[in-house]
């Protein structure tokens, strides 16, 4: 008997909601993913999931480990509060995007910090300089 699940992740990629549906089927994982526009309401989806998930064009099917292994029922109510408060990005590609945008905006920083000291300085020794010419005719 084959064993077929299935997982959707909706999250917002910048301007659109997005949802990645990804099924393991025979321990290969295909992935299919649906652009909703504005966000979803649980409806929408369900009703989705229900009437369009056999038009959905899948990729090629992957190999994957599968974990068998049952949870408590209580343990997945917790583990989907957290993941549902984690409001980091869904992929690792996003992720990785993200930090590096991170240390671009940290980079950005330090450097715009630099010029501005750097202009200080210049004004200062501009400063004193103006003063030290006053005083050279007395």
């Amino acid at each position: 008997m084959n064993k077929v699940t299935g997982k959707l992740t909706v999250y917002f990629e910048n301007p659109f909601w997005v949802g990645v549906f990804e099924q393991i089927e025979n321990g290969e994982l295909s992935v299919a993913k649906v652009v909703f526009g504005a966000e979803p309401k649980d409806n929408e989806v369900y009703e989705l999931i229900l009437k369009h998930y056999d038009e959905l064009q899948f990729s090629q099917a992957v190999a994957t480990v599968v974990k068998e292994k049952s949870k408590n029922p209580k343990r997945m109510q917790r583990e989907v509060k957290k993941q549902l408060q984690d409001h980091r990005m869904g992929t690792k590609s996003q992720q990785a995007l993200k930090l590096q945008h991170e240390q671009s905006k940290k980079e950005r920083k330090v450097r715009s910090k630099q010029q501005k000291e750097a202009e200080i300085e210049r004004l200062f020794r501009l400063k004193q300089q103006k003063k030290k010419e006053k005083h050279r005719g007395h």
